[in-house]
């Protein structure tokens, strides 16, 4: 068990090195979103328009949660909503052109700091972190983040949970 505690010990300082890295990222918008409305426009900017009772179910949150960040979000300018093309009795979900770039600056932001610290390590300690890594978050369920030009995830989270075979 002594390794598994060593292990453990490590991948918690490694996490609160990239809470912080996050915590930095969000830091530029913070006087204009918190962070779960933060998730939701990541999970817009995922998924395209959608639904109300989608986009809640998505983040866990009860619709009446979901509708209140998504009132903040389209007061701010951040979302909107539009009549469904497909069904004109239903409303969709969608980011804006500012809320969009929102998500981008803060991906990008996080991506250039995780880059920087990455640049300090010896290439064989990269080859080695990318493997350990990804080995850690096989065994977690977590889907992969893509290269650069990629979409999914770009805050790295799902919300899928392991635990619930997804």
């Amino acid at each position: 068990m002594d390794d598994v505690d060593a292990v453990t010990r490590a991948v918690l300082t490694a996490s609160r090195l990239l809470v912080a890295l996050s915590a930095r990222s969000l830091a530029a918008v913070e006087d204009r979103v918190t962070l779960p409305q933060f998730r939701l426009l990541v999970v817009l900017s995922l998924e395209g328009p959608a639904k109300l009772v989608a986009l809640a179910d998505r983040l866990g949150v009860n619709p009446s949660t979901a509708m209140r960040m998504m009132d903040r979000l389209i007061a701010a300018g951040l979302a909107d909503r539009q009549v469904n093309p497909d069904n004109r009795r239903e409303t969709v979900l969608r980011l804006t052109r500012e809320g969009r770039r929102i998500v981008e600056d803060v991906t990008a932001q996080r991506r250039m700091e995780i880059g920087a610290i990455v640049e300090r390590l010896d290439p064989v300690q990269r080859a080695a972190l990318v493997d350990a890594l990804a080995a850690f978050t096989e065994a977690g369920g977590e889907p992969t983040v893509p290269d650069q030009d990629g979409e999914l995830y770009p805050l790295g989270w799902s919300d899928l949970d392991p635990r619930a075979g997804h």
